[in-house]
C-alpha cells in the first residue's frame, strides 16, 4: 500500500515537492473561487435571481505547537446566502507537526512505516463543499491532498455528486468527467476509484449510499511522485468541467416546498455521515486544526425527522 521514500530523495528534493503541491492546491482554490463567484454574477434568471451574488468570506487559519510555535495554517474561503451557492467552503491548508498518539496508531494501524518510531508529518491539500440555494442543483464534495512522513509519501483525493433530486443525466456527466481524469493516466483507475467511492460514501447505519458517488482514492504512492502529482492535478483540474455545468443548467428551475423538504432531509443524511464517519473530520479535529474549517462541510440548514 505505502512505498517507503527511496533513499535517493534527500530532504530537498521532498521539501521542493511539498511547496510544489501546496502552490498548485492554493492555485487550484483561487480558480474555484473565481468560477463560483461568476456564478453568482451570472445568475440572470431563476428563482432567486433579484437577490445581491454571493461573495466569499475569507479567514485565516493556524495551527499552534504545543509551545505556540508556528505549525502552518491556510485560508477558509465561506460563501453563505448567495443566490445560487446556499453555502460553499473551499479551504486550502499546509499543516505540519507531530502526531498525536491516537492519529499516530491509525497510521500506523493503516500500515504507514515508521509511524511508531518518528511521528513527524507534514500535509496540504484542499478541500470544497457546496450546498446549494436550489433543490435541483446538486450538492458536491471535492477534496485533493498530499501526505508526508519520514517513512513516506502519498496523495489521496476525488469528488463525489450529492444530489437530494437525482437527474440521470448529471450524474453520468459527473462520471464521465472524474473518468476522463482516470484514463489519462491509468485506464484501471476509474473503476477502483469509483468502487472505492461507493464503499467509502456508504451510511451504514442508513443503509445507503450519501449520493451517486465519483471518485475516491488514497495511499496512492506508485514510488513516482511526479506521476501521482499529475493525476491529483487531473482530478481538482476535472472538477470545474464536472459540476460547473450541472448548475448553470438547474439553477433557474423553480422548486416547490416540497423539493425543500426533500434536499433539507438529504442534508440531514450528509451530516450524519460528515460526523459519524468522515476520516477527514476526525484527522482534523484529532491533529489540532482550526475547528470552524474542518466542520466547513456541515449544511447550514438540515432537518431530521
Amino acid at each position: 500500500m505505502y512505498e517507503e521514500a527511496p533513499m535517493t530523495d534527500t530532504v530537498e528534493d521532498f521539501d521542493a515537492r511539498k511547496a510544489q503541491a501546496s502552490q498548485w492546491f492554493s492555485d487550484l482554490r483561487d480558480r474555484i473561487v473565481a468560477a463560483f463567484e461568476g456564478l453568482e454574477d451570472s445568475h440572470a434568471q431563476g428563482p432567486l435571481s433579484d437577490q445581491a451574488p454571493g461573495r466569499f468570506e475569507v479567514t485565516p487559519t493556524e495551527r499552534k505547537g504545543p509551545n505556540g510555535e508556528d505549525h502552518g495554517g491556510g485560508k477558509m474561503s465561506v460563501m453563505r446566502g448567495g443566490r445560487v451557492f446556499e453555502k460553499v467552503g473551499v479551504n486550502i491548508s499546509t499543516v505540519w507537526g507531530e502526531l498525536a498518539p491516537r492519529a499516530q496508531k491509525a497510521m500506523a494501524a493503516r500500515g504507514v512505516p515508521g509511524m511508531e518510531e518518528d511521528p513527524r508529518f507534514w500535509a496540504s491539500g484542499i478541500s470544497l463543499v457546496a450546498h446549494m440555494q436550489n433543490p435541483h442543483c446538486p450538492a458536491v464534495h471535492m477534496n485533493t491532498r498530499m501526505f508526508w512522513t519520514p517513512g513516506a509519501w502519498w496523495f489521496g483525493g476525488g469528488a463525489d455528486l450529492n444530489p437530494c433530486i437525482e437527474y440521470e443525466e448529471d450524474t453520468e456527466h459527473f462520471h464521465a468527467e472524474m473518468q476522463r481524469a482516470c484514463d489519462t493516466h491509468d485506464k484501471s483507475y476509474y473503476d477502483h476509484f469509483k468502487a472505492w467511492a461507493d464503499e467509502y460514501f456508504f451510511v451504514p447505519h442508513r443503509g445507503r449510499a450519501r449520493g451517486v458517488g465519483g471518485i475516491f482514492y488514497d495511499d496512492l504512492n506508485t514510488d513516482e511522485w511526479d506521476e501521482d502529482f499529475a493525476f491529483t492535478q487531473s482530478v481538482g483540474a476535472a472538477f470545474l468541467p464536472a459540476f460547473q455545468p450541472l448548475i448553470e443548467k438547474r439553477r433557474v428551475q423553480d422548486w416547490s416546498e416540497e423539493d425543500r423538504e426533500t434536499q433539507l432531509r438529504h442534508r440531514g443524511l450528509y451530516a450524519e455521515y460528515n460526523l459519524v464517519y468522515d476520516r477527514g473530520t476526525k484527522f482534523g479535529l484529532e491533529t489540532g486544526h482550526n475547528a470552524d474549517a474542518v466542520l466547513m462541510s456541515l449544511p447550514p440548514v438540515a432537518k431530521w425527522y
